[in-house]
């Protein structure tokens, strides 16, 4: 079993910056892939971002790239996920989630099997 806790959401201007984080509790988390995906008002969750045990290996959604930075401190049990020139469109709950049995890159919800209880990022014009 394995506890996710993000934090840092909040409100910001559109170019602005904000870093969410993600503790983790009750497994080995180094083991384990992370991902970060978001949900909108009415859509679908979708994929921004993942990395590997290591932290060697990070992908992202063609939207954030260049915009936003996943890292990870194993020693700290905790995953980021660094939001840079943030635009209106970024505006969702942003979940973390832990990938224990599929490749490191997987893009697919279903892929993760723990999961945070979200924090809101909202970015306003």
């Amino acid at each position: 079993q394995v506890q996710l806790v993000e934090s840092g959401g909040g409100l910001v201007q559109a170019g602005g910056s904000l870093s969410l984080s993600c503790a983790a509790s009750g497994r080995t988390f180094s083991r384990y892939a992370m991902g970060w995906f978001r949900q909108a008002p009415g859509k679908e969750r979708e994929f921004v971002a993942a990395i590997n045990w290591s932290g060697g290996s990070t992908y992202y959604v063609d939207s954030v790239k260049g915009r936003f930075t996943i890292s990870r401190d194993n020693a700290k049990n905790t995953v980021y996920l660094q939001m840079n020139s943030l635009k209106l469109e970024d505006t969702a709950v942003y979940y973390c989630a832990v990938n224990v049995r599929f490749p490191s890159n997987s893009r697919r919800s279903a892929a993760y099997e723990y999961w945070g209880q979200g924090t809101q990022v909202t970015v306003s014009s």
